[in-house]
Formats: structure tokens, sequence, C-alpha cells
């Protein structure tokens, strides 16, 4: 079996005609790679050395088809590129490959998307359908905000980005929105959400991914405390939102200890969630350079496991998977939940036939 680090080759190796960063010998940017190099630095009121760098990024769309039938949704809203968040285990700094920068970049340069509104406005009118396929024409196209990057980061405290997006939904009728966010600032925005869910489906996600605070800060460095999601489920359904949580992604040996999962599950539901879902860790190459350090250094009992289980995959075993849906469909028969209110397309990768057992307890905080 090939080493897992070998398989971590950057984009410029695997892409070699598209990752140039021009110069002599060098072929020229082009797309969002250009526009990214072009960046100016955004103005920002935050001092703290810890900070990221922020960039204005102006962007052609951001109403972004998603043709894929394996997420249940018809287009994404991402109102930034990268994240302040830093989770070690984020999916999407893939994302920031495609702007010529690492992945561990993710957290460190942040790029704000300009003129997002007035876009959307004429996306919107031009793009948006009533009658989506996936439905055989009976529903509304689905939107996703926050698909990759979380739309309610530090970053939109200062640039507004994700709430100018919200104020030209509001201004829509018969549309279907979800919304999936780390942060309790989410609330902020009750007042618009409040509008787009009296004339349109509107869900919330909030991501919880643990209850114990120490173990979830060194997971997500920079995202808000566990209890403080929790207490914005409570503040959005006391305001007659839907709002559930996923607990994405399971991180095995990690987040999946006996009665974890279960306890996160009641939380939830005593502060009004409505559904409750969780998928294991996918890990794509670019996480992997940021997640497996981490995990030889924090868990290292564990890393010889993930080694094996991700290798030549991005997903875990298909019998641990298993597990873990029949875990869920008893947490959610306990809890009177719902899964995930729209519908869940599957995604269907290969088989891995691999040891289930890991070599340590679960972390403790």
């Amino acid at each position: 079996m090939a080493s897992f680090s070998s398989l971590l080759e950057p984009a410029s190796q695997l892409f070699p005609d598209d990752t140039a960063l021009g110069g002599s010998g060098k072929i020229p940017l082009v797309g969002i790679a250009r526009l990214a190099a072009a960046s100016p630095p955004a103005e920002t009121q935050r001092s703290s050395a810890e900070r990221p760098e922020y960039f204005l990024l102006p962007v052609r769309s951001i109403l972004n088809k998603c043709n894929s039938a394996g997420v249940p949704f018809d287009w994404t809203i991402n109102p930034y590129r990268g994240c302040e968040f830093a989770c070690k285990y984020c999916y999407a700094r893939y994302t920031h490959e495609y702007m010529e920068l690492d992945g561990s970049e993710f957290e460190q340069k942040i790029f704000v998307k300009q003129d997002a509104a007035p876009l959307l406005a004429r996306e919107m009118s031009r793009k948006y359908s009533y009658e989506s396929k996936t439905s055989e024409y009976q529903e509304a196209e689905h939107i996703a905000i926050g698909t990759a990057t979380d739309p309610y980061q530090p970053a939109e405290r200062e640039y507004g980005v994700t709430r100018a997006c919200l104020k030209e939904l509001a201004k829509r009728e018969g549309i279907s929105v979800s919304i999936t966010t780390k942060s309790n600032q989410v609330v902020r925005d009750i007042d618009i959400l409040e509008e787009i869910a009296a004339k349109s489906t509107l869900h919330v996600n909030i991501t919880i991914t643990t209850l114990k605070s120490r173990l979830a800060r060194l997971l997500e460095p920079r995202a808000p405390r566990p209890d403080l999601r929790i207490a914005a489920i409570s503040e959005l359904r006391a305001a007659g939102l839907n709002a559930g949580v996923l607990a994405s992604p399971l991180l095995p040996g990690i987040t999946d200890g006996e009665g974890e999962l279960e306890g996160l599950a009641k939380a939830a539901k005593n502060a009004g969630a409505l559904w409750f879902a969780s998928a294991v860790l996918f890990l794509m190459p670019a996480s992997a350079k940021t997640f497996m350090p981490f995990v030889r250094e924090k868990f290292p009992k564990l890393a010889k496991q993930y080694e094996q289980w991700y290798a030549r995959e991005a997903y875990a075993p298909e019998e641990y998977r298993q597990a873990l849906k029949e875990r869920l469909a008893r947490i959610r028969k306990t809890n009177d939940f719902s899964s995930r209110p729209w519908e869940e397309k599957k995604v269907a990768p290969p088989k891995a036939q691999m040891t289930l057992a890991w070599d340590t307890a679960p972390a403790k905080a």
C-alpha cells in the first residue's frame, strides 16, 4: 500500500497545465486564480495579530449550480472564500487550490465576494426555477448557503455579505433555502430569516461535532463554543424558525464514543431542534494535509488506523458508515427526530473492507 503522505500531492503536480503562477516560463493565471491574485486588500477594523488577511474578490457569479446527484440541493451560495474557523477536518480547503493557494491558507486568506447582492438579484431572475428536476417539477429548486465556507464566520460582522444576500432572498416568494453554520451569529439575522420563512421554505442547520468544549477548541479552533450553538438553536426555534443539528463530520475514535452522539442529540432535542443528522469524515487530499499531522500530534494512537482507512479513499469503510446509519436511526427514534427535512440523496463510494477496531478509547475533554 502506498504511504498516506505520498498521496497528498499539491495541485500543481496533479494539474500542471492549470497551476502556473505567472512570470518567466510560466502559464498566466486564469479564471478564479487570476481574480484572486488581483484582489485588493479589504479594510478591516480588527487589529489582532491573529486575524486573517481579507481581500475583495470581484466574482462574476454568486448563485452556483450544483449538478451532483449526491447532494440534496440545486444551487449554492458561499458569501466568502476561505473560513476563519480553521476546522482541522474541513473538506473545503481544496477550494483555495483553485486560486493557486495552499489549502493550509484557507483560514489565513479570506476573500470577500464583492457586489454579491446585486449579482444574486440578477441571477435569481435569470437562473432560478420554481420547478426543480429533482422533485419531478413539484417543488422549487433548493439553495444551500454555506457549503464551502461558514456564512457567519467573523468576517460577516464587518462585511455583511451573508445578510445582504438574505435581504435579496427575502424579496422572493416560494423559494427553498437552507443555511449551514457553526456560529451563533446567525441569530443576528432572525428578523430577515422570519421574512424569508413567511413566504418561502427555510431551514437552518447548526453544525455541532461535540459537546466537549476543550475538544471542540482543538478541532475547530476559532468557532463558537458548542453551548453557544445549542443556545442559538433555542433562539431560532423560539422565533418559530425551522432549525436542527448536523453532527458532522463524525470523527472515528474522536467524537464517536459510546453515548457521545446520543448526548449531543439529547441536548439538541432539549433546545428544540427538529432534526438530527450526521456523516462520517470525508477526507480529501487537500484536507488530509492539515488533518493527518493534527491526528499524529494530538491522537497518535489513531494515526495508523486513519492512514489505513483514508490512504486510498476519501470515505470511511462501508461497514462503519452503515453502523452509523443504524445508530442514527435509533437516536432519531428515541428523540422523535426527523432526518434532514429535504430529500437526502445518497452517495455510493467504493466499499472498503477493513478492520473497524480502534486502538484507543474516545477522546476526553
